[in-house]
């Protein structure tokens, strides 16, 4: 198997993961958690396909990993005991996993499209991160990838190195994306972020202006 089919499959059960153990902390049902798995693992590779022009069938065509993730989940729901006593760690690393396999293989769908380097890092960071905002805007979160720790700037890394060939080889791609999850968990780990803006609205400077009893009168 070459290096597209092992990211593939690696990334697809990683968020398979992450999208069920959301699911089962919300309390969903079990299409819930299916829906939700299945949501995290193939929604960022939808909407790459969208926008780099890959055809629908490229989505369809993945028999071997829906089935794979049908799997990892019914496992998962079955069995929560495998992951129960770490749940939130399990969630980070399985999410670590997917943004790392996801964001390479991204990226490589748009090198090998001939894009330019923003097309590049838009691929890999949908594809990396786009499974994981769908889930967490299903759950009623906020997504991680607009307030948690780094997160994209970890696809856009990959995109960055993957552009310029300085990685270029199977086992460079392998060497990236042990690199992404490392530096995903140290973010996680020592709480790293990107600059926030300090500016916060003055709740005081908003009013209503509501008509008085004389005005109704």
């Amino acid at each position: 198997m070459d290096v597209w089919g092992i990211l593939n499959i690696i990334g697809t059960v990683a968020f398979a993961i992450s999208g069920a153990i959301v699911a089962m902390e919300e309390e969903f049902d079990i299409l819930g958690v299916f829906i939700l798995g299945f949501v995290t693992a193939f929604g960022g590779g939808a909407v790459r396909n969208l926008l780099i022009g890959l055809p629908v069938s490229t989505l369809w065509g993945q028999e071997v990993e829906f089935h794979i993730a049908m799997i990892v989940i019914l496992l998962l729901f079955f069995l929560p005991h495998l992951v129960d006593k770490h749940w939130k760690r399990a969630d980070v690393v399985a999410d670590a996993i997917g943004l790392a396999a996801f964001s390479i293989k991204g990226a490589l769908h748009a090198q090998n499209q001939g894009w330019s380097l923003s097309a590049v890092i838009v691929a890999a960071v949908l594809t990396g991160a786009g499974g994981g905002i769908i889930r967490d805007m299903l759950a009623g979160r906020k997504p991680a990838v607009l307030q948690t720790e780094v997160y994209a700037g970890w696809s856009i890394l990959a995109a960055i190195l993957i552009h310029f060939r300085v990685v270029n080889n199977d086992f460079g791609y392998y060497l990236l994306a042990v690199l992404i999850v490392t530096l995903r968990m140290l973010g996680y780990k020592r709480g790293w972020h990107l600059p926030k803006s300090k500016w916060q609205a003055d709740s005081s400077s908003y009013y209503v202006d509501t008509p008085s009893n004389e005005d109704i009168v």
